[in-house]
């Protein structure tokens, strides 16, 4: 593995440790404080000089024993980001100041963040609504909805965080990123869900049967794609576009499609390429129209007009 391919993997896995650090929920050290009216549960928390202490709630063995596993599972995710940072050091790699228009861009996807990945569970043909996704992020579960779509958003959420790191996001949109973004979309179904996809596939409701990708040609094209003389939203587009029609992986092809676009758009300042809810049904008839004819003018100017959602 050259030293560039090294560097690109431990940045990855710090930007996973990073992002799994900011979905604990209760980040210190749990204390038990009683009074009169009963027991009670805090979170003890050092912020600069200053020792903070933040109530939970009433006290239960059941969330006790939560609270001290966040805070086993905190100090090593900050062990290994310590190490991480460290290795990365001696590689010689350090992170640059991102411009401002990419921070923006950075800030404006995570406040659209529930929108973004709703719209996407709505496009996956998840049974959710808004609310219920939004208790789903916040406190991973609801009621009402199945086991495997509450995962489904999860891992949404874990992509999303993935690419929203200031790291991240200044790596390159390759072949070894979207793999990546495949492996957490499909995290908890499939064991290699980001590696290319060695079995035959077939799509709904088209006659268009992907072929089994090439792993060079794949990387060749997503270079080519890069390369190209055009505009960096027809670039985004072409990313997302190809990746769905090759099928790469297994399953969650238009889920890690749309992120590994929206990378890319991030990365150059340009605002977000999202499926609107209301958009989901023309953009499904599109989308297989592409397939079949392999001319993808319509789909392309449909997404650059109903669903590139600029910053400004």
């Amino acid at each position: 593995m050259s030293s560039f391919e090294v560097i690109h993997s431990l940045i990855q896995e710090k930007a996973e440790a990073e992002a799994r650090l900011r979905l604990i929920p209760y980040d210190g050290s749990p204390e038990i404080k009683e009074n009169q009216s009963g027991k009670y549960l805090y979170i003890r928390k050092r912020i600069g000089s200053r020792l903070t202490s933040t109530y939970v709630d009433v006290y239960s063995d059941d969330l006790y024993q939560l609270l001290l596993r966040n805070s086993k599972e905190s100090r090593e995710l900050k062990k290994t980001i310590r190490r991480l940072t460290k290795r990365l050091a001696e590689l010689g790699y350090t992170s640059n100041e991102l411009p401002p228009d990419v921070l923006l861009n950075l800030d404006f996807a995570r406040a659209n963040m529930k929108t973004s990945i709703y719209d996407q569970a709505i496009l996956e043909g998840v049974s959710t609504t808004f609310p219920q996704t939004e208790d789903i992020l916040e406190n991973g579960t609801v009621n009402g909805m199945t086991a495997t779509d509450v995962q489904k958003i999860l891992n949404l959420k874990h992509a999303w965080e993935f690419i929203l790191d200031e790291d991240v996001i200044q790596a390159d949109s390759d072949y070894y990123l979207l793999c990546y973004i495949a492996k957490l979309i499909n995290e908890g179904f499939y064991s290699d869900g980001g590696r290319i996809r060695c079995v035959p596939v077939t799509i709904g409701g088209c006659s268009y049967i992907p072929p089994i990708p090439i792993e060079s040609v794949v990387k060749e094209r997503i270079h080519e794609v890069l390369c190209s003389d055009t505009d960096a939203i027809d670039k985004a587009i072409s990313l997302c576009l190809y990746s769905m029609k090759t099928q790469i992986f297994i399953d969650g092809n238009k889920r890690a499609s749309v992120i590994f676009a929206n990378h890319y758009m991030i990365s150059k300042g340009l605002g977000l390429l999202t499926i609107p809810e209301k958009e989901v049904s023309e953009f499904k008839g599109l989308l297989i129209d592409y397939y079949d004819s392999g001319n993808a003018d319509n789909i392309c100017y449909f997404l650059k007009t109903k669903c590139w959602k600029r910053i400004d």
